[in-house]
């Protein structure tokens, strides 16, 4: 582990030597290879690996953490084109790529606790510094608050625990004693704020709208699959009231995610539908983590990895329109197959994968969903026909929203893509859809 903790440290001095972003990008680029090569053959069905605590869910996490922040750096070029800090920016993209890391490969409640919170710093800085309008101060208020208030009584909880067991590694911990029921509630409240689980996830939109391009990309690439493997370690610990209770939090998952699909044919700015997306899409991944058997818990990881992917282009796309228009409007932002036909082409692919069209990972990661959550409850086959049916409806519309109908006016000027840009595409869409060849991986 420290090896490659020590390459991404390594990286923080070229972040301040001038026209070395490519270098930097470059070398992200390259450890997710090394690390892919290196790490897979001693990965464990157990939570500890020969690698520190990697294992299936650890592995794929901070393989697509590398994926994630490379494409940060190069979806982000306008920050160097603008000298606006540019040696700040790489700095906090490493820092935060630490402590991903650190959060995915440890061993220990309260190093899962500090690292899981600990990656708010670089994103508060983020979204504060590089946000687009004076509203990102209230996105980042409301980051803090229902992120730390929903996570600040796990932290005195595992006080407690430790007080009582003497100990927080996880693979000694079998006996809370009287703090289990307390300890239950506290850390799936905790991780489910922050996934986020419907009725908690104001933050989000807020934060995707004001935050700029490599934020997005970020929490809808990794951050928010964070908390599922969260779940996913502590499950153990808590299973016996896992049984008794999660059927609410499945309930409550599911229903969000029907409701919230309503909310997204409300949206005209497209990077909060994008955000909307994610709300819904995590509400499949909630009922498969709560259903607390193996093809609930890999069918996540595969529809988390796919949605990383995927929801991250998009967002990439909406990015390249608002670099060129000003604006996210879907009002403004259409008949864009007029002047971007060869974008539209990206559209359609990241599209088609969001709404888990064969042969992109999601399709794998919700058939397994759906058969975990039917074995749980025949009669969650009506949430989960609605979900999938708006799933393909609220895609189609931004869709046919953005690419067809009468372009703006008041567009007087346009330049086609680049290369850069068509290049980060295909390296959100091309894994996304190979990784389908090797879906045996997320069900041995």
């Amino acid at each position: 582990m420290l090896k490659y903790l020590l390459m991404i440290i390594f990286l923080v001095p070229l972040c301040l030597l001038n026209n070395s972003w490519w270098l930097v990008h470059s070398f992200i680029f390259l450890f997710s290879f090394v690390f892919m090569i290196c790490i897979y053959s001693y990965c464990d069905l157990n939570m500890i690996g020969y690698c520190f605590g990697i294992d299936y869910f650890s592995f794929s996490l901070i393989l697509l953490s590398f994926w994630i922040c490379s494409s940060m750096i190069m979806g982000s070029r306008s920050i160097y084109l603008s000298s606006y800090h540019p040696e700040f920016f790489f700095n906090l993209i490493l820092i935060l790529l630490i402590m991903l890391y650190f959060s995915i490969a440890c061993l220990s409640l309260l190093s899962l606790y500090i690292f899981f919170e600990a990656w708010m710093i670089p994103i508060m800085f983020l979204i504060l510094g590089l946000g687009y309008q004076p509203e990102r101060l209230q996105a980042g208020i409301y980051l803090i608050f229902y992120t730390l208030i929903a996570s600040l009584p796990l932290l005195l909880w595992l006080f407690k625990v430790y007080d009582y067991v003497n100990n927080l590694y996880f693979p000694l911990l079998f006996d809370f004693g009287s703090y289990y029921f307390m300890f239950y509630v506290l850390m799936v409240l905790a991780f489910l704020v922050k996934l986020p689980m419907f009725l908690f996830h104001l933050w989000l939109p807020k934060a995707h709208v004001e935050a700029p391009i490599s934020v997005s990309m970020t929490l809808a690439g990794v951050l928010l699959k964070l908390e599922g493997c969260g779940i996913f370690r502590v499950m153990k610990l808590i299973s016996f009231l896992g049984l008794k209770f999660n059927y609410f939090w499945l309930s409550l998952g599911l229903s969000g995610g029907v409701i919230i699909s309503f909310i997204c044919f409300c949206q005209v700015d497209l990077k909060s539908l994008i955000a909307y997306f994610s709300v819904a899409h995590m509400s499949m991944v909630i009922g498969g983590l709560m259903t607390m058997n193996w093809c609930g818990c890999m069918g996540s990881l595969s529809l988390k990895i796919g949605h990383g992917l995927c929801s991250s282009g998009l967002f990439c796309l909406s990015n390249i329109i608002y670099e060129r228009l000003g604006s996210r409007s879907l009002l403004m932002n259409k008949g864009m197959i007029n002047f971007m036909p060869s974008m539209s082409l990206w559209w359609f692919l990241l599209s088609s994968s969001n709404m888990a069209a064969p042969p992109s990972l999601n399709l794998i990661g919700e058939l397994s969903l759906l058969n975990s959550i039917m074995s749980w409850s025949s009669f969650s086959f009506l949430v989960l026909m609605f979900l999938s049916f708006f799933s393909a409806v609220y895609t189609l519309y931004m869709y046919s929203y953005s690419q067809h109908g009468s372009y703006f006016s008041g567009v007087y000027t346009f330049t086609l893509g680049y290369l850069r840009e068509y290049h980060l595409l295909f390296l959100h869409w091309f894994p996304l859809n190979i990784l389908c060849l090797k879906g045996e991986y997320f069900f041995v």
